[in-house]
């Protein structure tokens, strides 16, 4: 398939993700309507929807039929949207600006921001117990990973790790850990739950995780990098970073670009182990090349 080809097809997935991200939540305009208002307002920003389109893209590479996880892949989207949420709280990095508009706690306030990030997250559980397309033993398997992936190995530590890491000097290996529980568990789980669907068990799906975890890594560089030297265009706050241990200020930015790039080497090796196909890679690799997939 040529690029003009398959990123056309990435639009068309993209589009399906959003319509379905529409009919999972409530109503616009149901009661609480702050609450509604709040988990819609953070869901529907417009984004680039990375965490789903690795589900379904894996999902393809390992053969499953189209659309079958697209439930799953949303579910996945809620757990980060509800993590950005709780992220730009006055608590935690305080951002005024997120996916190109004010962040939740400034449109809505402060409690509404922090109920609808709780409700996205249960969303999140109920979305997958109740996609009639998987069969109960998957739903059992995609619900423990995305409890992982949240809780005390996941995101919650990786933020507890962040918000600690203020003022201090951490080694490279810490920062990975940090980086790795920050966003890597939120991309290994949904790769590994579209391989999962697809029916991969064993050194295959295994192979997926790996290639996620870094691909996690390098986009978590990527995103430093883009705080260090990004413009207002990004469509969030940046220079968040500044003063605080990252592989950027460890190493500069061109070792740090260096290390991004090896995890990107690391990611197309362990892919290759996976033996599936390239559609998760083709995307992947375009957020980082000189054609970047929209925002």
């Amino acid at each position: 398939m040529d690029d003009a080809a398959f990123f056309n097809g990435l639009e068309q997935t993209r589009g399906l993700v959003e319509r379905r991200l529409v009919q999972l939540l409530p109503p616009d305009g149901q009661a609480p309507a702050g609450l509604i208002g709040a988990a819609r307002y953070a869901v529907l920003a417009p984004g680039k929807r990375f965490r789903p389109m690795l589900a379904i893209l894996v999902a393809r590479d390992f053969g499953a039929i189209d659309g079958s996880a697209i439930d799953a892949a949303c579910a996945f989207e809620m757990v980060h949207t509800a993590s950005l949420i709780l992220d730009d709280l006055p608590s935690m990095d305080d951002a005024s600006l997120r996916r190109g508009v004010a962040t939740t706690h400034r449109a809505f306030n402060e409690a509404n921001a922090i109920l609808a990030a709780v409700a996205l997250l249960n969303r999140a559980f109920g979305v997958i117990a109740d996609d009639a397309g998987l069969t109960d033993a998957i739903k059992v398997e995609l619900m423990a990973r995305l409890s992982e992936c949240v809780g005390f190995r996941g995101l919650v530590a990786g933020q507890a790790r962040d918000l600690d890491r203020r003022g201090k000097t951490l080694s490279n290996d810490e920062i990975d850990l940090l980086n790795h529980q920050k966003t890597g568990v939120l991309l290994v789980a949904p790769a590994q739950a579209g391989a999962l669907i697809a029916g991969a068990d064993g050194t295959r799906l295994a192979a997926i995780g790996e290639f996620a975890r870094r691909l996690g890594l390098a986009f978590q560089i990527r995103d430093d990098i883009l705080d260090a030297e990004g413009t207002a265009s990004e469509g969030k706050d940046l220079g968040k970073d500044a003063g605080m241990p990252t592989l950027v200020t460890s190493l500069g930015l061109a070792g740090a670009r260096q290390a991004m790039q090896g995890y990107l080497d690391a990611a197309r090796d362990a892919l290759a182990e996976a033996r599936c196909g390239d559609h998760a890679w083709r995307y992947a690799s375009a957020l980082f090349g000189p054609r970047k997939v929209a925002a």
